[in-house]
C-alpha cells in the first residue's frame, strides 16, 4: 500500500469508533448528505445493493431496513467491525481497498452501487468505475456522493482548478483532531470518467440541507444554502 492510502487508511482507523458514534445525527451526514443520496436511489426492495466504502454501516442500515441484499467493504478493519456490529447477521461486510477490483465477485452481481463520500479519496477513479461497471447488471445504477470541485477550490485555497491535487484537512468533528489526506479534482474529473467507462449520467443535485439542520448546526445550515460543499451523482451503466 502506498504512504498516502496507508495514511487514509490511518485516519479512519483512528476515527473509526468516534465517526460510528456520530454518524446517525452529525448534520453533515444525516441532514445534508444521506437525505439528498438517498433521494437518487431506486426501490431497493429485493435487490442486490453493493455499499462501497461502507464506512460503520449506517447506509447499510438503511438499505437494509428498505429489503435490500446488501454487501458492504471498507478500507478500515474497524469500520467494518462497526458495520458489522450495526447490522448483525444482516448483510455481508469485509475488508478491501476500493482502488483495488473484486476478483471473487462475478460479472452483473449487483444492481446497485451506492459509493458515498468515499471517490475523493482515490487519485484515479477510472479502476473503480471499471470494477463498478463490471460488477453491475445492465441497466443497473451507481449512486454517489463526493465533495464539491467548487467547495473544495475555494477551501484548499489551490491556485490550479485543473489539477488534481493531494490535500489534507484536519477533521475536527469526530473527537479527537485527526489529518486526513483526499484528492481535489476539477468537475470534468469527476464526469468524465463515468462517461468514458460505461456509464451515462442519468440525475445530478448540488445538494441542500434539510430544515432539520436549522436547529442542529445553524451556522452551517446557512452556508450550504448559499453553497454547496458535497455533490451528488446517478450514473447508468450503458
Amino acid at each position: 500500500m502506498d504512504p498516502t492510502r496507508q495514511a487514509i487508511l490511518q485516519a479512519y482507523e483512528t476515527l473509526a469508533p468516534d465517526y460510528a458514534a456520530r454518524i446517525d445525527d452529525k448534520p453533515h451526514n444525516a441532514h445534508y448528505d444521506r437525505p439528498n443520496t438517498l433521494a437518487l436511489l431506486p426501490d431497493v426492495h429485493g435487490l442486490d445493493v453493493l455499499d462501497a466504502a461502507c464506512g460503520p454501516g449506517k447506509y447499510s442500515e438503511i438499505l437494509l431496513d428498505r429489503g435490500a441484499r446488501v454487501t458492504g467493504f471498507d478500507l478500515s478493519p474497524k469500520m467494518v467491525e462497526l458495520a458489522r456490529k450495526r447490522n448483525g447477521s444482516r448483510g455481508t461486510f469485509f475488508v478491501h481497498d476500493l482502488s483495488a477490483p473484486l476478483p471473487d465477485r462475478a460479472d452483473a452481481s449487483f444492481d446497485v452501487v451506492l459509493c458515498a463520500l468515499a471517490l475523493h479519496y482515490l487519485p484515479d477513479w477510472t479502476p473503480a468505475l471499471q470494477e463498478f461497471h463490471r460488477l453491475l447488471r445492465p441497466g443497473g445504477c451507481l449512486v454517489l456522493s463526493v465533495e464539491h470541485p467548487f467547495f473544495e477550490y475555494g477551501y484548499f485555497r489551490s491556485e490550479h482548478y485543473f489539477r488534481t491535487e493531494r490535500v489534507t484537512a484536519i477533521w475536527k468533528g469526530f473527537g479527537t483532531p485527526v489529518e486526513v489526506t483526499s484528492y481535489r479534482r476539477p468537475l470534468q474529473a469527476c464526469i468524465q470518467p463515468l462517461l468514458r467507462n460505461g456509464f451515462y449520467l442519468d440525475d445530478f443535485v448540488e445538494p441542500l440541507p434539510t430544515p432539520e439542520m436549522q436547529q442542529s448546526d445553524p451556522k452551517h445550515y446557512r452556508e450550504l444554502l448559499s453553497f454547496p460543499a458535497f455533490m451528488c451523482l446517478r450514473a447508468v451503466k450503458r
